[in-house]
């Protein structure tokens, strides 16, 4: 089995998320006391978010290079970038590090169109939802039409991101908020959803909403479990698509 070298903190509460579910694909797989090799370089989170509300992106995608350097000396084998957002400055960590990035948007986008749908809703932080980043890959790779919602639902879902989910903070009002999104995006055209944060897992699942979920974090753990193992593409993956 590779290891696999998780870079982490963006925020910790989705990063417990990503070891959690590494851990159980193994399990899953491998059975018994199979875990996964991992190395976890976690990052103070505050110093990435000041970053990135200053729009000091190259500053913040060196952090991300230079502990990609230091997983690999560590023995990591591959990198789990435990973000979305952060992919927005992922495109130097293969080259700095010498390493495979686990792409978080290719799992995703390949789950979506195995189920057969063609229009997306995409939940995240401003960064995710506004820059062409993300919408990007999932439209020109994968020939996916992405909506997001209008500009008062964006900032509602990008501040409860900050000021609740990534300190932990499960509110009941806005759940009940972002499910109103959901069916705004649903009435837009949306045929599922992507939650394009790693965070949004913790509030949002798809008992209460009106569109089909695909969690990017759990995805993207599976998808780097599977890596790890080496079984990319083999029927053990169908489980991946949920």
């Amino acid at each position: 089995m590779k290891t696999l070298g998780l870079l982490g903190g963006m925020s910790w509460e989705s990063t417990v998320t990503y070891y959690q579910e590494i851990n159980r694909r193994v399990r899953q797989v491998k059975g018994g006391l199979h875990s996964a090799r991992c190395i976890v370089f976690s990052f103070d989170f505050a110093e990435i978010e000041e970053l990135q509300h200053a729009g000091k992106w190259d500053e913040a995608g060196l952090l991300l290079d230079e502990a990609a350097v230091k997983l690999k000396l560590a023995g990591a084998e591959g990198i789990v970038l435990c973000s979305n957002t952060m992919h927005f400055i992922s495109l130097n960590i293969e080259s700095a590090s010498q390493l495979p990035l686990i792409h978080i948007v290719d799992p995703t986008a390949r789950a979506i169109l195995k189920k057969g749908y063609k229009c997306v809703g995409l939940l995240g932080t401003r960064f995710t939802m506004e820059k062409d980043f993300y919408k990007a890959r999932l439209t020109e790779e994968f020939g996916l039409r992405v909506i997001v919602p209008e500009e008062e639902g964006r900032a509602t879902v990008h501040d409860v991101i900050y000021t609740e989910l990534c300190n932990g903070i499960i509110n009941e009002t806005s759940r009940e908020k972002y499910y109103k999104i959901i069916a705004d995006l649903k009435k837009a055209g949306a045929d599922c959803l992507i939650l394009g944060c790693t965070e949004i897992g913790l509030l949002v699942d798809e008992g209460g909403s009106e569109l089909p979920v695909f969690d990017t974090a759990h995805i993207h753990a599976i998808a780097a479990a599977d890596w790890a193992m080496g079984i990319e593409g083999r029927k053990e993956n169908k489980s991946l698509i949920l």
